[in-house]
């Protein structure tokens, strides 16, 4: 059984060290934080002050492979998050009534809920698991690494202590220090992708009341101009957020982060103004994220691992901008993994590496292809003329094939070529089409002139 040190507490970290102890491995979870999720879900959500993880505020949904990893490694966490107010939502409860069942519809779900429960269930797990010392308000302050080819991690440094490892996980986010420390120790650089995403993404949170409606009906969760999304993100506990996003270059991004601006704005679109005319109460001001980016950090280059004795996890190995909600996922994704394997990931981390590139870079090579499509089209304002693909994401509402489709892209089940790309998808889309002759891309929301009104008043 391996010696493990975790860098950094959040999602990737908590996950990561609570499958490895569970598997009998000695893990020191280290976290330069010394609050921790849990005691009070709203308190620690809306007053926490949290400047390294900019995206803890925004809004999340859980992905299929968080409900399916935590199910399967930890359904104790799992059981806990849904008694703190995380609901599950399957695709097909826009439907109603379910079509007949297929293997893998069991996956189509969707976990609701805010970023900070899964923290707290998961937190709350590592606190009591033997195996797992979590040390808070701790923060590592470089490695430990000894001389070869490659060189080996051998352990981390926490000001003047050393703390031995046989395995280093680098889970400290997107703001990770590790790959500078790796360069000033005479490692060869990790191999960086990075694409920056000239997006703006703002969101304000709020509660339904308990004497208030409750259901705003039958409506989508999104809707789309051609310069700007908007979009719902139903939540835990009553809550629920609404998000806008825009080209970093609009000129009225600005005047946005004024709530009664962001709700003119808001109510212009049908999924965002059906849910504000739940008459909910604001919970918070609006949360604005930009400089955003796409980013891939390997420990390894075409001679092999820079290092040996150390892998990264989470947003360390795999950023990726908020608007598909990857993170949580491929961060559990790897964590499995790691917690599977992590005798011969600490041997050699080739297999690690291997996997990561197989399982997880096509998800984030998709990202980025269509971050570059939606920033184009968002900075040009330019409505789309591709009839065939807006008859897609338009059919999949009607009919449960397309939806299915749908689904397993959205929920990193099936790349969308393999899953539009049947002939029973296209024959159902080509049905659809031919029923409405004269369909056409149709956005639901603003013009631009109206935007423009709108946001200067």
């Amino acid at each position: 059984m391996a010696r493990v040190a975790v860098i950094g507490g959040g999602i990737s970290g908590l996950g990561t060290a609570l499958m490895l102890g569970r598997r009998g491995h000695t893990v020191t979870l280290f976290e330069q934080d010394a609050r921790q999720a849990g005691e009070d879900l709203d308190r620690d959500f809306f007053a926490w002050h949290r400047p390294r993880v900019p995206q803890a505020a925004q809004p999340h949904s859980l992905l299929a492979p968080v409900r399916t990893v935590l199910r399967a490694e930890t359904p104790d966490v799992y059981a806990d998050l849904l008694a703190r107010g995380a609901r599950e939502y399957h695709e097909f409860d826009w439907f109603g009534e379910h079509p007949p069942h297929r293997p893998g519809d069991e996956d189509l779900v969707t976990v609701r809920t805010r970023r900070i429960v899964l923290e707290a269930a998961l937190a709350a797990a590592v606190r009591h698991e033997p195996g797992v010392e979590l040390r808070r308000g701790c923060r590592v302050s470089g490695l430990t690494v000894r001389e070869g080819s490659p060189a080996r991690v051998s352990g981390v440094r926490v000001g003047a202590d050393t703390h031995r490892a046989d395995l280093v996980v680098d889970a400290s986010g997107r703001r990770s220090p590790v790959p500078g420390w790796l360069v000033e120790a005479g490692c060869r650089p990790p191999v960086v992708d990075n694409q920056r995403i000239g997006i703006a993404y703002l969101c304000r949170w709020y509660r339904l009341r308990a004497e208030g409606p409750r259901d705003p009906g039958r409506v989508k969760t999104g809707s789309a101009v051609p310069f700007a999304l908007a979009g719902v993100f139903p939540s835990d506990n009553d809550t629920f957020a609404l998000h806008l996003v825009l080209s970093t270059g609009d000129p009225t991004r600005a005047a946005l982060t004024d709530p009664a601006v962001f709700e003119a704005a808001a109510r212009r679109f049908p999924a965002t103004a059906a849910w504000l005319g739940l008459d909910a109460e604001p919970q918070s001001a609006v949360l604005a994220m930009a400089g955003l980016d796409n980013r891939w950090t390997a420990l390894t280059d075409d001679d092999g691992p820079v290092v040996t004795g150390l892998v990264n996890a989470g947003d360390s190995l795999i950023h990726t901008n908020p608007t598909f909600g990857h993170g949580a996922a491929l961060g559990l994704l790897a964590a499995q993994y790691l917690a599977t394997h992590a005798d011969e990931v600490a041997a050699d981390p080739v297999g690690y590496h291997s996997w990561t590139a197989q399982a997880l870079r096509p998800w984030f090579d998709a990202q980025m292809k269509s971050d570059r499509l939606n920033a184009q089209r968002l900075a040009d304002g330019a409505p789309s003329t591709d009839r065939r693909a807006a008859a897609v994401a338009a059919c999949a509402f009607d009919d449960p094939v397309v939806m299915r489709a749908r689904a397993q892209v959205r929920h990193l089940l099936r790349p969308a070529d393999d899953a539009y790309g049947t002939e029973e998808v296209d024959r159902h889309v080509t049905a659809w089409l031919a029923a409405r002759p004269d369909f056409t891309p149709r956005h639901d929301g603003p013009t631009r002139d109206q935007w423009d009104t709108l946001v200067s008043r």
